[in-house]
């Protein structure tokens, strides 16, 4: 019985690729193609984990509780500390005139 020629077997290689529509790689480098092939773990992992209640969202749900978010106490009486303290944001500009770009400009 005669044996096969390589080439005739990288040919037929080649062909059944092409027919089940899989990556034709004679030399064997490495592609990723497993991991790419691979089922996405994202979706799986936000299902995973329950959903997380900020006290805000606590806040605005019906049934009339309400809950301090100390956070938030926190938060804005540091922006009135530093408004006190002459450190705090800047006032918006009404008009053209107030603002401090227009008197700027050459």
């Amino acid at each position: 019985m005669a044996a096969v020629a390589p080439s005739r077997l990288a040919a037929l290689t080649k062909l059944r690729c092409e027919i089940f529509q899989t990556a034709y790689n004679p030399t064997s480098v490495r592609t990723g193609a497993k991991y790419l092939r691979a089922r996405l773990r994202g979706p799986s992992m936000i299902h995973y984990y329950p959903d997380t209640l900020t006290v805000a969202e606590f806040n605005r749900m019906p049934g009339g509780f309400k809950i301090q978010d100390w956070a938030e106490y926190q938060r804005l009486a540091d922006v009135e500390e530093k408004k006190r303290r002459g450190k705090g944001a800047p006032r918006k500009a009404k008009t053209a005139a107030d603002s401090r770009r227009m008197s700027r400009k050459r």
